[in-house]
């Protein structure tokens, strides 16, 4: 009987997952999604090792990373807890998918967050999901987060690296990526499967919020995965 834990997007609230903590419930015995500092500023190294106290100390579990919460996942994956089942990533990098943003980083963590339009955010994130539920929950997301604590997180986007760790994950991954996501690169997947050994790419029709947009179809996805890895789960 295996948990699923959750590390967030961005804006790491757990705001925008009650559909697909829903749809998994049917794939685990547990879900639940950690949410993160919303008025701290934290590396992804401070992140980490804040995050780790908090995933379950017995109970086998599988640790799903969301887009900014990928390198999280991955580096707790490359130095594992003895019951961790293995790692799910939704629409996420190893490191900055187009480098020649990197040196915009800088400017990022100075721009006005809180000012971005909701339209384009809507354009990069949903696309032609964007219902108004969708629309104003990714809207109250980011109400909850102190602006500088998003300009942060944002500017690490564009200069994490972790491609070092993946060679030493032998935890199974499975990769779910969306086919119409319009933030990433359509590449990023690319350096997670050809580095870990048990990994796993699955293409899913949806935008760059694909828990969100599609929660049912990543619950199946998930679930076939985990029956073909041969590890524990709640079905």
């Amino acid at each position: 009987m295996a948990a699923l834990v959750i590390l967030p997007g961005l804006d790491g609230t757990t705001t925008m997952h009650d559909a697909f903590k829903h749809a998994a419930a049917s794939v685990f015995e547990s879900v639940v999604a950690i949410r993160f500092p919303a008025e701290r500023v934290l590396g992804y190294a401070a992140l980490e090792e804040w995050i780790r106290p908090r995933l379950p100390c017995e109970q086998p579990f599988w640790l799903l990373g969301e887009s900014f919460s990928g390198p999280l996942a991955l580096s707790i994956a490359a130095s594992p807890p003895p019951n961790l089942a293995g790692v799910i990533l939704s629409t996420t990098f190893a490191r900055v998918a187009v480098p020649w943003l990197k040196p915009l980083a800088p400017l990022v963590r100075m721009a006005p967050a809180q000012y971005a339009p909701l339209s384009l955010l809507r354009w990069l994130l949903l696309g032609r999901w964007a219902t108004k539920p969708l629309t104003q929950a990714l809207a109250d997301a980011i109400s909850e987060v102190a602006p500088n604590v998003l300009q942060a997180r944002a500017a690490l986007t564009l200069q994490v690296d972790v491609t070092s760790l993946l060679t030493s994950i032998s935890l199974p991954v499975l990769y779910l990526r969306a086919t119409e996501d319009r933030l990433l690169a359509p590449s990023a997947w690319k350096p997670i499967t050809s580095a870990v050994k048990h990994a796993r790419k699955v293409d899913i029709e949806g935008p760059h919020l694909l828990l969100q947009a599609r929660p049912v179809e990543c619950a199946k996805a998930i679930a076939g995965f985990i029956r073909s890895s041969g590890t524990p789960c709640h079905t």
